[in-house]
């Protein structure tokens, strides 16, 4: 039998981050080699990182990843491997994978289709490679191929689809399956959103069943460059057939997923299908003597986690807890400060810390998680997750004259149960000494009646300088706690609650937030792993207490209710829908729960204060990328800070919903 050992390299790179991006791919490499690889396929912009923006533009970038290229090029006997990095040629940058073989490159095959929607932006760096073209690139003393490229080691047929390439209706796959290609390898940076590994999954298999090939996908792994995550999904098929499927969302530098291809069957496949031969793409030949292999078993099968129903909930909590960590740990900083208000945003970032933790020394254990935060001295003597906790995770609960027992007590209840580090304040004088400042200074006293939202916020204000001043003590990172739902109708105190280096929950909206921290209590992460320490937090109606006690403040009162917030955001921006279009949606989708008048309302009031608030989403920090729902108008959702208002918009609606014959068509269509 004609069988040929294969793996697909998963590495945690970071941008232009030269020893450490080169170390992984070494060592990626070498543990290829001990397992008798013979083809290894390690994602796209590995040397240099993907996420390196416009520093793709700089010389230097190119040149020193060229040199990285040659260092990687002397670990390479015995084996093939694809590596991806930058070109320039001709005053242009291109994305390609390096194909080496036994300490040769043999050329470059490069990227076709850019990715260029919401988080990419490959279009503003790369050029895309036109279909049958090829040159040549010097490096040093010797040239080599680049372009429209297949190359045959030892008679075997290896072509190229790059991440992008994979992902549009005319794929290259077909070009190459026309060729009698046997292997296609995709080197890919495919950020993390939920459910999208089943549709790699389909790309992946239905690829290899339509073209006849053995299929590799390598993803990238981790948090690369501060928004995105990279889930490190990796796999193999062969004619239609998933043979292996790596893990996800792992803490380590590198990992493999190898399986054994049979050429014979995808020839087979091949043969049977009747399309005539095209010969276009330029052919790189080389000598290379695949070792004897015999056949194993091997089975394609889900995660034990991704099998439980909760598939969602889990992705969510193990992208941000790995998230969190790589961010920790690639800005070197010694812990993670979170203003403990006792509500469910800041519960489920404290949650997500501790779960960090938790997941890393399960898979690394103590001693290899303190390795990989070696720089963070104080907690190398810690002999436990929960000493741990301790020293990387602060809490602080700022209280005023407006705070709750309650609050209070499903901040302190949480933190007690996670054994974090915990100090409760009070900080009602301060915010007295504001208040009298600027009533000396205007000469009136600032009153509820007259002041409401002038109160609420110096409250949350005052909260930040004390947070900030524990992060810069401890060298942390200070975790702003704002959720999407909040940021889209601007519900956050600029420079209080929306304070910090990172907001990891921005990316989620508050209805999906408070399912999750009730799942995370009861169910847990793979049925096992939960956070009892919620149950006070659950308990409690979302509030901002930043209006007295008598008051009786409650989020929903302040805005609407959240599983409709989070259903108008998602027509209105995700789907680009005008007003009235929401109203028809929203009647569909919430009839016999909400009036009309009810929705008029809402989705008025949310176009308003999505306009008027546009500038605090300018100003957030970054946020941790989940779905294509997000609003980070510097990755994601671009919209002018300055506009209309929707106002003709709301008016058409206004009128659609006071008109009769509105109502009539409303029968007609089925609402």
């Amino acid at each position: 039998m004609n069988l040929i050992k294969v793996a697909a390299g998963v590495v945690n790179q970071t941008p232009l981050a030269w020893e450490g991006n080169k170390r992984n791919i070494i060592d990626c490499i070498e543990e290829a080699k001990s397992q008798e690889i013979s083809i290894l396929c390690l994602p796209e912009l590995c040397i240099t990182g993907y996420g390196c923006e416009d520093m793709f533009y700089a010389s230097s970038t190119c040149e020193t990843a060229l040199e990285i290229l040659q260092d990687i090029v002397e670990v390479t006997s015995g084996i093939i491997v694809s590596v991806g990095l930058p070109i320039r040629i001709n005053n242009r940058v291109y994305n390609v994978a390096c194909l080496i073989a036994n300490k040769q490159i043999r050329g470059f095959a490069c990227k076709k289709n850019l990715a260029n929607n919401g988080l990419h932006y490959e279009t503003r760096w790369f050029q895309p490679w036109p279909d049958n073209q090829r040159t040549e690139l010097t490096i040093g003393e010797f040239s080599y191929p680049v372009g429209d490229l297949i190359f045959e080691a030892g008679g075997i047929k290896i072509g190229f689809e790059i991440c992008e390439d994979a992902w549009i209706a005319n794929r290259p796959g077909r070009s190459l399956y026309l060729q009698g290609v046997d292997i296609i390898l995709n080197p890919t940076a495919s950020h993390f959103a939920f459910f999208k590994t089943q549709t790699r999954e389909r790309l992946v298999q239905d690829g290899s069943r339509a073209f006849g090939v053995a299929y590799i996908y390598a993803n990238l792994l981790g948090n690369e460059a501060g928004r995105a995550i990279f889930d490190g999904d990796a796999m193999v098929a062969q004619a239609g057939e998933m043979l292996v499927s790596g893990t996800r969302f792992s803490y380590r530098d590198f990992y493999l997923t190898p399986a054994v291809i049979d050429i014979d069957k995808v020839r087979l496949e091949q043969v049977q299908n009747r399309l005539t031969f095209s010969g276009t793409s330029q052919k790189v030949p080389f000598l290379y003597d695949f070792p004897p292999i015999k056949p194993i078993k091997q089975r394609f099968e889900l995660e034990h986690w991704e099998a439980k129903g909760f598939q969602k909930e889990e992705e969510f909590a193990r992208a941000i807890a790995l998230a969190l960590f790589d961010y920790l740990r690639k800005s070197r900083s010694s812990g993670w400060v979170i203003s403990l208000s006792g509500g469910a945003d800041s519960s489920a970032i404290t949650g997500l810390c501790y779960l960090a933790i938790e997941l890393g020394v399960a898979e690394l254990r103590l001693e290899g998680f303190k390795q990989k935060l070696g720089y963070i001295k104080k907690i190398q003597d810690c002999q436990s997750v929960q000493e741990l906790s301790k020293a990387l995770i602060t809490n602080i609960y700022q209280g005023t004259e407006n705070s709750s027992n309650d609050t209070r007590y499903s901040a302190s209840s949480l933190a007690e149960s996670l054994n974090t580090t915990f100090y409760d304040i009070n900080i009602n004088g301060l915010v007295e000494t504001y208040k009298d400042l600027i009533q000396g200074a205007i000469g009136r006293n600032l009153s509820w009646e007259t002041d409401d939202l002038a109160l609420q916020n110096i409250q949350a204000r005052v909260r930040a300088p004390s947070a900030w001043l524990l992060a810069n003590i401890n060298n942390a990172l200070l975790l702003a706690t704002s959720n999407r739902s909040e940021a889209a109708v601007g519900y956050a105190t600029m420079d209080g609650d929306t304070s910090g280096s990172i907001s990891p929950i921005a990316g989620i909206d508050k209805h999906f937030l408070r399912h999750w921290l009730r799942w995370l209590e009861n169910t847990g992460l793979d049925g096992q792993l939960r956070l009892s320490g919620l149950k006070a937090m659950n308990n409690l109606q979302p509030t901002a207490e930043l209006r007295p006690l008598e008051a009786k403040q409650i989020d929903e009162e302040d805005l609407m209710p959240y599983d409709l917030l989070n259903a108008i955001e998602t027509a209105a921006f995700r789907d680009k829908k005008s007003p009235k279009d929401c109203l028809e949606l929203m009647e569909l989708e919430f009839e016999g729960i909400y009036s009309r008048e009810k929705l008029v309302i809402s989705i008025e009031r949310f176009f308003r204060l999505w306009s008027r608030n546009q500038w605090k989403r300018e100003r957030y920090a970054p946020s941790f990328h989940v779905d294509d729902h997000n609003l980070d108008p510097r990755s994601w959702l671009r919209f002018p800070i300055l506009s209309g208002g929707f106002d003709k918009e709301l008016a058409d609606m206004h009128d659609y919903a006071n008109d009769s014959k509105g109502k009539q068509r409303k029968g007609r269509i089925g609402f």
